[in-house]
């Protein structure tokens, strides 16, 4: 397949319009994928820039007009924790009261490895751009400072306390974006935090509002102001605040839907008009499906695309279980389709 990444196509669906072709979205893969995708291409084992190189050669293969990337070197200390492929959301808290708060080590911003914003930069195919997630986020992030079931409790018996993590989270990832914004090869932001569980919020809507919904409204206000569009990751269901995610916190699209909470199609039609609408293959049907049935599904979306601002994908991301030929059976639905 001969492919020219052009993010205006990304930037397109962002504005709710139809792109010029059918266009790609993913929030990453897996180790394999991109070895696959890049099976044969020399990477030199003491280039430092090497890891990134691939990654950016792997969305460029599989027909992206951007690649994801996070920055390290930021990130809030925890204590021990499992490292099973589920962990305990009460694992490795370190703040429990006044006390402990006052005495954690907060992470400075300012370490982000922002320079590979930079260095990588001329790496980039002509029309290519970086998406850049958050490396923590504010609900997710105080959450495991503080433990769920403590976070909980602490809402009311010490309601302050609990607004303190919130503005200490949410202080440092703000500097954060806005240290990202201001370098030429950003083209989108990513905010990543789950805010549901199956059935509910992970916190009432309410308590939502009061301490996290402050922060990103600042922030995407902030990446706006950048002239830059704003995508919400977001598990679970959502259905009490979207209208928070379109009006109040005005994000530009929404990435990462479970057919079990509301498939992708009835989603886009209910808010396709209002929001951007990325990706939403359920990663279980990717799973437990066959090619075809892939394929069709994949296809069918594209064509239905009426009102613009929609992009393909799957539902969260690629993980290593999920099969390498259904996944490349979602990108060859948007390869054929642009002829």
């Amino acid at each position: 397949m001969s492919f020219q990444p052009d993010f205006r196509n990304l930037l397109q669906v962002l504005e709710r319009q139809r792109p010029d072709r059918p266009t790609l979205f993913e929030y990453y893969m897996n180790q394999t994928v991109y070895d696959d995708l890049t099976c044969g291409m020399p990477y030199g084992a003491s280039d430092e820039l090497a890891p990134w190189k691939k990654l950016i050669d792997a969305f460029r293969l599989a027909g992206y007009d951007y690649t994801t990337l996070t920055l390290p070197g930021f990130t809030f200390p925890l204590g021990e924790r499992g490292h099973g492929a589920s962990v305990s959301l009460n694992e490795g808290f370190l703040i429990r009261d006044r006390t402990s708060f006052e005495a954690y080590s907060w992470p400075d911003p300012g370490k982000a490895r922002y320079d590979l914003l930079d260095r990588l930069s001329g790496f980039l195919p002509a029309g290519m751009k970086f998406v850049v997630p958050q490396p923590v986020s504010i609900l997710g992030g105080t959450i495991n400072l503080l433990g769920y079931d403590n976070l909980c409790l602490l809402l009311f018996d010490d309601p302050a306390l609990v607004k303190d993590v919130f503005n200490a989270v949410g202080e440092r990832i703000m500097a954060y974006h806005l240290e990202t914004v201001r370098h030429d090869s950003v083209g989108a932001c990513l905010i990543n935090d789950d805010w549901g569980f199956n059935q509910q919020t992970r916190l009432n809507p309410q308590h939502l509002r009061r301490y996290v919904f402050p922060w990103y409204r600042k922030i995407v206000r902030s990446i706006h102001a950048a002239g830059k569009p704003v995508i919400l990751h977001s598990c679970g269901n959502l259905s009490e605040v979207m209208e928070d995610v379109i009006e109040d916190m005005q994000f530009d699209g929404k990435h990462s839907f479970q057919d079990m909470i509301q498939p992708v199609e009835s989603f886009y039609e209910q808010y396709g008009g209002r929001i951007a609408v990325l990706g939403g293959i359920d990663v279980d049907f990717m799973c437990r499906r066959t090619r075809q049935e892939v394929y069709a599904r994949c296809r069918a979306m594209l064509l239905s695309d009426k009102k613009g601002g929609y992009a393909l994908g799957t539902g969260n991301s690629v993980p290593e279980y999920m099969p390498k030929e259904q996944y490349y059976a979602l990108l060859q639905a948007a390869w054929d389709l642009r002829g």
